[in-house]
């Protein structure tokens, strides 16, 4: 088991990703929570540059205020709001991140010291993949690398 924690963060990290970009609209982040299995989604600029990642948690605090007044009445003024407010307005702007190359070992620290579940994997600040705690417990659980 500890022979898998040196294993470089590029062997298990999620390359496809669902990404916005800073000036996309809270009703695109929406979107892509509610038809996605995902909880985190990075904002990247235009060249693919980490600017900040957006949590499902994000979301849903800002979310709950903007759906405090339910109804009709709302409605329209609420997916308004969701029109014109953009990512960059809710993202977490100082991000921890991780190489590709980076130890597994260094992730699950980060994990175990930090509250948040996933980090992105960069090379020089160009976004690469994701991993979640997800892909660490998945990884460390599979039966190869349980006995190792």
């Amino acid at each position: 088991m500890l022979n898998s924690l040196k294993i470089p963060v590029a062997e298990l990290m999620t390359r496809e990703l669902l990404i916005v970009e800073p000036g996309d609209t809270l009703e695109k982040v929406r979107d892509i929570f509610q038809s996605n299995n995902v909880h985190h989604i990075p904002v990247v600029d235009e060249h693919g540059k980490l600017a900040g990642i957006i949590s499902k948690s994000d979301f849903n605090r800002v979310n709950h205020i903007l759906t405090l007044f339910d109804g009709e009445k709302y409605r329209e003024y609420n997916d308004m709001l969701y029109r014109s407010m953009t990512a960059a307005e809710i993202m977490t702007k100082q991000v921890a991140t991780v190489n590709p190359d980076d130890a597994l070992s260094l992730v699950a620290d980060m994990f175990k010291e930090n509250l948040f579940h996933a980090v992105p994997v960069v090379d020089r600040g160009i976004l690469v993949g994701i991993v979640t705690t997800h892909d660490v417990i998945s990884y460390c659980c599979s039966e190869t690398n349980f006995l190792t």
